[in-house]
């Protein structure tokens, strides 16, 4: 037995963990985990004491994308996924996937649209969009490319076959790869490491690399000095030089 809430979640020193939970379907997506994601999401980035999400999934998966059965119907609120998966890359402070196993077709396209993916070794990445007669809604044929490169993308998506958490990491799908049993416990050290910078400077620098990753490299250099100078005209960016340098004394730039 395990608690039949379809999303659990916990926070802890401004990281909030969120897990999908109907393990008895690989966590695949129904209405009501989507309708519980999108509140939590909406949440999430409306709460200053919050500021990095962790999603991963109840084990033995991390979501198997969409649950067919539940959306079956011609008249399923399929529109609501969508909605909620667009949720995923817009959120304004940090994100991390924790892929503790299988994460498939939609449940990619959530990862995707986290910051960055830790996986265990035990994760699976598929896209079978091909595989069921479907079109992707939800990036995976924009963020696909811009993470593994053009080629790898074309091989993933046009054969369904899935990749395990060793080519993912080589193909820069996965930042780490972790010990299964260690992957949360890893993550969460790093989400609270990140936890402990300013709110206002970690969105900023999401907000700017995000904004860059669509632009040139000059639009994404002129980008990076507007960001600054915007900064710099509210007061002032105070550094720690105790950290640079060992001083213990900071200034104003």
């Amino acid at each position: 037995m395990h608690d039949s809430a379809p999303l659990k979640t916990a926070q802890q020193d401004g990281v909030l963990t969120v897990t999908l939970n109907r393990p008895e379907s690989r966590n695949a997506i129904n209405i009501e985990l989507t309708r519980a994601l999108a509140a939590c999401l909406g949440a999430f980035d409306a709460d200053a004491a919050l500021k990095v999400l962790v999603v991963t999934g109840t084990d033995p998966a991390f979501c198997a994308g969409l649950d067919l059965k539940a959306f079956s119907a011609p008249d399923s609120p399929r529109a609501e996924v969508s909605a909620m998966v667009d949720m995923w890359p817009r959120l304004k402070k940090p994100v991390i996937a924790a892929v503790n196993g299988a994460v498939y077709t939609g449940g990619l396209e959530i990862a995707l649209g986290c910051d960055f993916i830790v996986a265990s070794e035990r994760a699976i990445f598929c896209d079978t969009h091909a595989k069921i007669g479907a079109l992707a809604g939800g990036g995976m044929n924009a963020r696909l490319p811009s993470a593994v490169g053009l080629r790898w993308a074309k091989q993933m998506s046009f054969s369904g076959l899935p990749v395990d958490a060793q080519t993912a990491l080589r193909i820069g799908l996965a930042n780490e790869v972790i010990a299964h049993d260690r992957l949360l416990g890893h993550v969460l050290d790093l989400a609270t490491t990140m936890a402990k910078n300013d709110l206002e400077l970690l969105m900023a620098v999401k907000g700017t690399m995000d904004r860059g990753a669509m632009a040139t490299m000059a639009e994404a250099l002129y980008l990076e000095k507007d960001v600054l100078n915007a900064r710099k005209a509210r007061g002032g960016i105070r550094w720690e030089s105790s950290i640079a340098s060992g001083t213990g004394q900071g200034h104003q730039r």
